[in-house]
Formats: C-alpha cells, structure tokens, sequence
C-alpha cells in the first residue's frame, strides 16, 4: 500500500488525466486500436513504476516473436506481474486472468483495455469457452499470457506447479509458447516496502509447435517451468 501511494502522490498531477482516459479507453474499447490502447497502458504504467521507485530490467526481449499470434507463460508472484511485462514488452498483449482480480480496482481498467478474458475456475464451461476463444484469436493474430500456476506463489522466487490446462489454447493454436521468468515482483506490492526496487523480467526462447507437439500438456507445463526456474537460479533471484 505504501508503494501503491507514492505511486499517486508522486504523480498527482499526472493522475486525474491518466485515470480519465484510462477509463475512457476501458469503456470505449473499439473506438481505439490495439496499438493505441497499449501505447496509453504503457504510458500509465511507467509513470507508475517512475513515482514507485521501481525499475524494470527485461531481458531477452529478442526471443518474443515477430510475427503476433503467440502466447506468454510466466511465473506468478503477485498483482504486480503484469504491470512489469507490460513495462518490459514492447508488443501488444492481452490477459487471462482469475475473476478474483477481475474487480481490483485500476487492474480492471487495464484488463479492460486489454480486452482480457476473466475467468472463473469453477465454471468449467466458462473456462472451457474461454480458451476456445483465446485459441481463436491467437490463430488470427493476437497474443495472450495465462499464469499456468493458476494462482500467485506464496513463496516469492520460488514457482508453484505448472498446470497443463492452461497451456490447451496454446496448443490448439498451434502457436509459439513464451516462457517468462519474473524475479522479485512480488516486493512491490505484497512486502509493505516503497524502498527503490528494481525488477527482472526475463522473454526465454520461445518453443515452437514443431517442439511440443508430441508432447502432453503436463509435460509442457513441467518443461516450461523447468526453463523458467532454471533462469531465476541463474539471475539469483532462488535463495530469496
């Protein structure tokens, strides 16, 4: 909460506009372009990381594929996550994310933007109508991330079970599958802490269908995590 105020003190008068037309932009979503929509979220959101004290380092920015129709799978800290992709990416994304942050206030607005898909697990036939529609607008072009943890690990560097449910649209799809290390995002929102912090968000080569295909959707997620952790402990981000 700290962080979080600092973040608005520091940009008082930044704020008023950044919040009129990030809601402008949420309820008038086909009015804008994709690219105009990410180009307001990224301003909002380094201004944001600015008044925050946070600095976001991204890595490997070269493996995120030219050509749109991909997805992202990074490890899951906090609510933070997004907001340090979406600083370290320089291409349009979209989400999937749980209902229960489907409501948080300024996330809403982003997810909005985004045109996020917001799921409830307990809705099997929600979830399964979902990833039927990720699966179709990622064949024509959009790109999505899913947290195959399914919830935020309690255990900050240290990544929780990859689940293989959530990598089905990306199989489906057919499309190159991201994985995304994150190290040490859950400091700016879920330590208390609004010390100067910088973040690392790390784009692994991408592995392409031709890779996975003969592969079970448990083993992707547990190779995909593997790569994953692999980086963190490379990055020191393991004995936290």
């Amino acid at each position: 909460m700290k962080r979080i105020i600092m973040m608005v003190l520091r940009n008082i008068l930044f704020v008023p506009w950044g919040w009129f037309m990030l809601n402008k932009y949420a309820a008038n979503v086909d009015r804008y372009t994709e690219g105009e929509r990410y180009a307001l979220l990224k301003k909002i959101d380094h201004k944001a990381n600015v008044g925050g004290n946070i600095t976001v380092k991204s890595y490997g920015v070269e493996n995120i594929p030219n050509e749109n129709g991909f997805m992202f799978y990074p490890n899951h800290q906090g609510l933070y996550d997004v907001l340090a992709i979406l600083e370290a990416c320089p291409t349009p994304f979209s989400v999937v994310a749980k209902k229960e942050v489907g409501n948080v206030p300024f996330l809403r607005q982003v997810f909005a933007c985004m045109k996020a898909y917001i799921m409830d697990r307990e809705d099997i036939r929600q979830s399964m109508q979902i990833i039927l529609n990720v699966t179709k607008e990622v064949k024509n072009g959009r790109n999505y991330l899913i947290f195959a943890e399914g919830t935020r690990s309690k255990h900050g560097n240290h990544p929780q079970e990859f689940k293989g449910g959530s990598f089905k649209a990306a199989m489906k799809a057919k499309c190159p599958i991201v994985p995304v290390a994150l190290i040490d995002t859950y400091k700016a929102f879920d330590t208390g802490s609004a010390e100067p912090l910088t973040v690392q968000v790390h784009f692994l080569k991408p592995m392409h269908y031709e890779e996975y295909k003969d592969m079970k959707s448990t083993e992707i997620a547990a190779e995909v995590r593997k790569r994953v952790e692999a980086t963190i402990q490379e990055y020191g981000g393991w004995d936290e």
